[in-house]
């Protein structure tokens, strides 16, 4: 019985605690396999690759230092120097005097400067005239030398140019100048349409919003003074903006459509269309206006279908 007893005792004894059980089975776990020669081999190739990662970084944002600190003992980064060139031609120039390009250049493409005054100079000096051409013929002239011409779609004096405009321009200067280049004689004349209708309308228009009054409150002379006035002053603007875009038009030949030349012009062509019979009077339906009591031309009728009467 004693001897069972002490045996149950010394068995408790000798068994270990809960505790000391969690403690041996995280030892275990931390301890693990040994690793192997290869296991060790690519770990310390990744510490490797990236001690020498770090060191790159570490020279990269020396050498980003060290470039900042440049830039700012020299004044400022490229940006600012940039910012601060100068954008306009302010030399000395006397109008349709040569270019001065010996002065100071902008560090960087400024159309206004660029551009400045060299139109003045090409126009003075004839360059857009075929006469130029003919007394200064260029090496590549053929022999009879060709000529090309082209006369601008006028546009109307209702208003300022438009981006379309702009365009149109821009694509027959470019066929204009081409053909210079092959040696040919160009005259390319420029020009504004009077616009008939649509130039009345909006001179009517204008004098009702600012002087509140029609056309008819006027009379004839006294509108057609204001028409002519509308005429200066849009026309003379449409010229500049087409000088300013660079066409290498010959302003001694611009013309409008109501000058004397061109209204006898007119006249002749109808008159030798009549007596070769191409035209001629008769009765037909014509487009008559109610306000501006007056017949219209096909292309100024809006047309609506109507689905019964309208009286």
């Amino acid at each position: 019985m004693a001897s069972s007893g002490s045996n149950q005792r010394t068995d408790e004894n000798s068994k270990p605690s809960e505790g000391e059980n969690n403690q041996q089975a995280v030892a275990g776990a931390g301890e693990g396999p040994p690793k192997t020669a290869k296991q060790l081999a690519k770990e310390a190739e990744k510490a490797e690759k990236l001690r020498k990662f770090e060191e790159k970084q570490k020279a990269k944002a020396l050498a980003d230092e060290q470039k900042k600190a440049k830039e700012l003992a020299e004044g400022g980064s490229k940006k600012k120097a940039v910012t601060c060139d100068i954008t306009e031609y302010t030399s000395p120039t006397g109008d349709g005097e040569k270019k001065d390009i010996h002065c100071e250049l902008p560090k960087a493409y400024s159309p206004k400067y660029v551009e400045a005054v060299w139109y003045h100079w090409w126009e003075k000096e004839g360059f857009f005239r075929p006469e130029y051409y003919d007394e200064h013929p260029p090496s590549n002239a053929s022999t009879p030398r060709k000529s090309f011409s082209m006369v601008i779609p006028p546009p109307n004096v209702t208003g300022y140019l438009h981006l379309g405009h702009a365009i149109m321009c821009t694509l027959e200067d470019t066929i204009s100048r081409w053909h210079r280049m092959c040696g040919e004689s160009v005259l390319w004349v420029p020009g504004c349409d009077h616009a008939g209708i649509a130039t009345q309308v909006v001179v009517e228009k204008k004098l009702m919003r600012e002087q509140n009054l029609s056309r008819l409150d006027l009379g004839r002379e006294r509108f057609l003074e204001e028409a002519w006035k509308w005429k200066n002053e849009k026309g003379d603007h449409i010229y500049e903006q087409i000088k300013a875009l660079g066409s290498s038009c010959d302003w001694s030949r611009k013309v409008f459509t109501l000058d004397k030349g061109m209204s006898y012009a007119v006249e002749e062509a109808f008159i030798r269309l009549h007596e070769k019979k191409l035209i001629y009077r008769s009765t037909r339906l014509v487009n008559w206006s109610c306000t501006l009591k007056s017949a219209i031309s096909d292309i100024e009728v809006e047309k609506t279908e109507l689905k019964g009467r309208t009286l």
